[in-house]
């Protein structure tokens, strides 16, 4: 990850307000559940742009902002397991897009996430299946994904 100039976020930071009553992640057995994460800032505050994919934000922002959901997604993924060597496989990620209404492209956003799955894990392991899906998202965010992974004992 260094290599590539990349850096997990801290945890994120909850607006007042807001409850998130659920964990980051579960992990049961040889598997963990990553819940939606946004796009963040590395002290862990909600990322700009913010608004819809197609109206406030470009599909290239909506791509960045994907690649900062997968690190979210790491992050937490690492605090709970703490290394991230024991994933063995991404099994899943569902990606949600906020996108304005003439907005259909929603992979040219979440590919954004799973390139950079890719980059850090390969093919073997981080090949995964992927929805892309368009819904109104929380605070805004341009882009919420949560994953599925296979990891080791």
């Amino acid at each position: 990850m260094e290599a590539l100039g990349l850096a997990l976020p801290e945890p994120f930071k909850v607006p007042p307000g807001l409850q998130l009553p659920f964990t980051w992640v579960r992990v049961p057995g040889n598997g963990a559940y990553i819940s939606g994460h946004v796009p963040q800032n590395p002290d862990g505050s909600l990322a700009e742009p913010v608004g819809r994919v197609g109206a406030e934000v470009t599909a290239e922002q909506g791509y960045q902002a994907a690649r900062l959901v997968g690190l979210a997604d790491l992050g937490s993924l690492k605090r709970a397991l703490g290394n991230l060597d024991r994933v063995t496989a991404w099994l899943r990620v569902y990606a949600m897009v906020n996108a304005g209404p003439d907005f259909n492209q929603t992979p040219l956003v979440t590919n954004g996430y799973s390139d950079l799955i890719l980059e850090l894990y390969g093919p073997e392991v981080g090949m995964h299946a992927c929805s892309s899906i368009w819904m109104h998202l929380p605070l805004d965010a341009p882009v919420n994904s949560e994953a599925e992974v296979e990891i080791d004992g």
